[in-house]
């Protein structure tokens, strides 16, 4: 079955709408909402995940920048829909009832921006729900010593659970983007093993900045050799998330 609708997407919001009705059942179902979650929806579209989550919620939080789509969303004359217009990266999430349940469809331009912008946040956040690029995703998940893995790998795995839940194919969508999607799930970790995250995201950013080089190199301007136990002569791929941590304290004993 699809869902259809007539708004047109939006290249420069990096539109494409989710329309294939059985990805959005197993959606809800991954989200498993109860009656009275704080649900918090970003880039709700055209509610193709809206629509069926109010019909389980007392109250849906949703944020959207596009004012064509306000309109349609206002038009499902839901009382228990609740609309802020505007950005998400801008939107301040201490307005809400906590802890949030966060979901979305991220458009692939803003994705890596809104999961930073809510790991600062993650002390208001139950748990995330996201559907996001495949290629994305497997970086979110990427262990050390893998391709794939980088900096989004160890700033995510460092605070959350990462889990990839399942693949979208491009034809569940309207227009069909050229890429798979996935759902991914994030939990914040219990225990914080960070005190500083802007220390932690200078080491981690410093470390990949440029590959092909050792940590040696790319920490020559935090950390030398004689202050860690962590062998520099290493790449950054090479370090597990606990490795990282280690290194953000031995910079931290300097300072």
């Amino acid at each position: 079955m699809t869902i259809t609708g007539n708004h047109k997407a939006r290249k420069r919001f990096g539109q494409n709408f989710l329309v294939d009705a059985k990805i959005v059942d197993r959606i809800i179902a991954t989200i498993a909402p109860k009656q009275e979650d704080n649900l918090l929806e970003i880039g709700p579209g055209q509610g193709a995940m809206t629509l069926p989550l109010l019909d389980k919620l007392t109250q849906l939080h949703v944020i959207e920048i596009d004012r064509d789509l306000i309109s349609l969303l206002q038009s499902f004359n839901k009382d228990n829909l609740i609309v802020y217009e505007g950005d998400a990266l801008k939107f301040d999430l201490n307005t809400l009832p906590t802890p949030l349940r966060v979901v979305g469809n991220l458009p692939y331009n803003i994705s890596s921006p809104i999961l930073f912008y809510l790991l600062k946040n993650r002390a208001l956040v139950q748990d995330m729900t996201f559907m996001l690029q495949k290629e994305v995703v497997e970086r979110m998940v990427a262990k050390h010593g893998n391709k794939t893995y980088g900096r989004l790998s160890v700033m995510m795995q460092a605070f959350f659970e990462v889990e990839l839940i399942f693949i979208v194919p491009p034809e569940s969508f309207e227009p069909a983007p050229k890429v798979d999607s996935a759902i991914v799930y994030l939990k914040p970790l219990r225990t914080n093993l960070i005190n500083n995250t802007t220390v932690f995201e200078k080491v981690v950013k410093a470390a990949f900045a440029q590959r092909r080089k050792t940590l040696k190199n790319c920490l020559k301007l935090l950390l030398t050799q004689e202050q860690t136990t962590i062998d520099l002569s290493q790449r950054a791929e090479m370090l597990s998330v606990a490795n990282f941590i280690k290194l953000t304290k031995d910079y931290e004993k300097q300072h």
